[in-house]
């Protein structure tokens, strides 16, 4: 019977981890569809970020209740793996609780740990359920998340609570059968929360109780190897991906918005024209700003697959809190569908074939663009570290640059600033005739 189960869970672990392979090898393609872009200087000041805004969720401390809850369920996800990988050995060696043999009264500490999180990741995601669907926080019931998005985050919850159940349940069958001395199970102390309950699983029969720890240890395992595969198809991709987003972070100051080399150039080959490169392919300009996800740089389609769809910079944005139909979290959420339409299109045709859409329109309206007023309030309120303003940026650039498409406000402030040199109807020369008056 242990060689059919080990057999049985080896299949299960390498069916599991190759179609999660599969599918981050997808995405990372994805990712990589974007143009190239150096984010590799001070790794020092990255890996700090790593450490404080990944792993320690610095900017969640915000909001300290939230916060608590949100550390609990990520430190249960982490720390909990511990037991998982005790339970994947199992598995495989045939074994039944391998650490606790040489790890003697640490186990049982560890094991009290373990429960205790368990008990609090419980908790905390029936408290995130009833905030979701119960007392409805507002920037959870916005319109992009109609549909999908808002079921993804209700099963990922109810995953984790039945994933803590199915923990605590086996504990408890599993400390009954300490109690009755049976063969294979043994005594590792008692469990600080299944403990209270196994003597009433005392009733049981032994058979019943091995069926019971049995049917638990397998769904949990399964339910974890199923959560793995879940996991790149749902927002909650960000667990993994919140630590090279958090290392990739541009290390610019807030607020500054770069210049785009072949505009200045061109600007500079106008006023200097014996310096523009004469016969010379490679030095011709490429599309001003973006228009569909080939023209932003990896580390925005990163952004993309990164993002938690909290909605903490939606509820930030001036723009939205005043009624105009942009949200930093919708940009995201955009750009990663057309993202994934886009390796879709690849899987089936072996190359990207036009398929007649492009991020910009499509997916991304003008409307939503000019309504920004690049305040950073997005990028300031992103707990994982993601920039939406950097993406509407080269989407009003291309607009503006490929298109000369802007408000009659904009064009006239740019025929100023050509004209006169300045966003003003006045010349240089009688610019300081107020002075006068």
């Amino acid at each position: 019977m242990h060689i059919i189960q080990q057999v049985a869970f080896i299949l299960v672990v390498l069916i599991a981890t190759g179609l999660f392979i599969k599918k981050i090898s997808r995405i990372k393609r994805n990712i990589l569809l974007g143009q190239d872009e150096d984010l590799s200087d001070h790794p020092s000041t990255r890996w700090r970020n790593v450490l404080l805004l990944a792993l320690g969720q610095k900017k969640m401390f915000r909001y300290p209740l939230v916060a608590i809850m949100h550390f609990v369920i990520y430190a249960g996800f982490i720390i909990i793996n511990i037991e998982v990988l005790e339970i994947a050995l199992d598995g495989l060696l045939g074994k039944h609780r391998i650490f606790s043999g040489f790890m003697g009264h640490t186990y049982s500490w560890l094991l009290n740990s373990f429960e205790v999180l368990a008990v609090l990741v419980l908790t905390a995601c029936i408290c995130f359920l009833v905030r979701r669907n119960g007392i409805k926080v507002k920037r959870f019931m916005k319109r992009e998340l109609d549909g999908w998005p808002r079921s993804d985050a209700n099963y990922i919850l109810i995953t984790e609570i039945i994933l803590m159940t199915l923990f605590l349940t086996m504990n408890t069958a599993d400390r009954a059968l300490q109690l009755q001395g049976y063969n294979g199970y043994h005594d590792t102390g008692n469990f600080i929360f299944s403990g209270m309950f196994a003597p009433a699983f005392q009733n049981f029969s032994s058979q019943t109780l091995i069926a019971i720890e049995r049917t638990c240890w397998w769904l949990h395992i399964v339910g974890i190897f199923t959560f793995l595969n879940y996991l790149p198809y749902s927002k909650h991709l960000h667990i993994i991906l919140a630590f090279p987003n958090a290392y990739y972070i541009r290390l610019k100051p807030q607020g500054k918005i770069p210049n785009m080399p072949d505009i200045q150039n061109e600007v500079l080959y106008s006023m200097q024209p014996e310096l523009a490169p004469v016969n010379d392919p490679a030095a011709a300009p490429k599309r001003f700003g973006a228009k569909d996800v080939f023209d932003l740089s990896w580390r925005n389609l990163l952004d993309a697959y990164s993002c938690t769809e909290c909605g903490r910079c939606t509820a930030a944005c001036p723009a939205n809190i005043t009624g105009k139909k942009l949200s930093p979290r919708k940009i995201m959420m955009d750009t990663r569908d057309r993202a994934e339409a886009v390796g879709r299109n690849i899987d089936q045709n072996k190359e990207f074939k036009d398929d007649g859409k492009v991020l910009l329109r499509d997916y991304i309206t003008e409307e939503e663009l000019r309504a920004c007023t690049t305040c950073q309030a997005c990028v300031q309120e992103c707990p994982v570290g993601i920039d939406p303003l950097n993406i509407i940026m080269q989407l009003r650039r291309y607009l503006v640059m490929e298109e000369s498409s802007a408000p009659a406000e904009w064009t006239g402030m740019f025929g100023n600033i050509e004209n006169n040199f300045a966003p003003w109807k006045l010349s240089p020369d009688e610019r300081d005739k107020w002075t006068e008056s």
